[in-house]
């Protein structure tokens, strides 16, 4: 036997490697069954937020080593969290502006942005002069434009929200010069503004309208130069005010960010995306 220091026989040799060689493996098998599951975080646009949550749901089932956190607070939120790095991704109801080339978007679905007052109010349709009256304040009194001797309650959306921004570039106004009485966030504070004030007025997007109309809420949705507002409509690209519903990252996705965002433009998701009244991106 070599008796030498530092010097095994062959038999020690091999037994020290096998030891070495099960520990790790027991090492990396604990290591895997301590990870936990992979994290994506997403915020930004409530109107695409409850379509991504679903989306993200459906996913989890699919791939259940992934959990999605779904945060809103509005397409400036997506944006710049994104740039902090703070989200995975950023939810943005609108087409990236020219300042924000630096990022990346996907849209998964289309939508379009609908005036909206209670269904007992008989005006079924403004013209954009009077719009800009209303939101301006030089009309005051729906009976001005056709309806009830009523005081009109104008209902805004907050700053930050995309919403507000492109209802503005259509009206070609500054936020500064709208007087609303009543300010709001997402669109389900809109739709229980108006749904509540048989003498409001406020604008948000069609989808959610549509689906909350279906559920019974008491709200009409009013036409725009002249065109209905309804997803058919957003569909064949009549409708004045639409846009798109994008997924924001900062670099070009890889890995599970990249599978997530192909899995929410797939037809596999294409059911969630009508359900909510929303517009497939490739739809006939």
């Amino acid at each position: 036997m070599i008796t030498m220091t530092g010097i095994f026989p062959a038999s020690r040799l091999v037994a020290a490697k096998a030891v070495i060689a099960i520990c790790g493996l027991i090492w990396t098998v604990s290591g895997a069954a301590n990870a936990g599951p992979q994290r994506l975080v997403l915020t930004g646009s409530s109107t695409v937020a409850p379509l991504i949550n679903e989306i993200a749901r459906r996913f989890e089932m699919q791939f259940s080593g992934v959990r999605i956190d779904v945060q809103t607070g509005g397409s400036s939120r997506g944006i710049n969290d994104v740039r902090r790095r703070t989200a995975d991704i950023g939810m943005v109801s609108r087409p990236l502006k020219p300042d924000e080339n630096d990022l990346h978007a996907f849209t998964v679905a289309l939508d379009g942005i609908s005036l909206l007052v209670h269904a007992d109010n008989p005006v079924a349709a403004l013209d954009k002069s009077q719009i800009a009256g209303i939101f301006t304040g030089d009309i005051m009194r729906w009976r001005d434009v056709g309806g009830k001797d009523a005081r009109i309650t104008v209902v805004n959306k907050a700053e930050g929200r995309s919403t507000l921004e492109l209802f503005l570039d259509y009206l070609q106004l500054k936020n500064s010069a709208i007087t609303p009485h009543i300010i709001i966030g997402d669109n389900a504070q809109g739709i229980k503004t108006i749904t509540g004030n048989r003498n409001a007025i406020g604008y948000v997007s069609i989808g959610a309208a549509e689906y909350e109309v279906q559920r019974g809420a008491p709200l009409r949705l009013l036409a725009l130069d002249g065109v209905e507002a309804s997803e058919e409509n957003v569909r064949n690209g009549t409708f004045p005010l639409s846009r798109p519903l994008n997924l924001v990252t900062a670099s070009d996705p890889q890995g599970v960010i990249r599978q997530f965002i192909r899995f929410a433009q797939s037809p596999q998701v294409q059911d969630l995306i009508k359900a909510q009244y929303f517009v497939p991106v490739d739809a006939d």
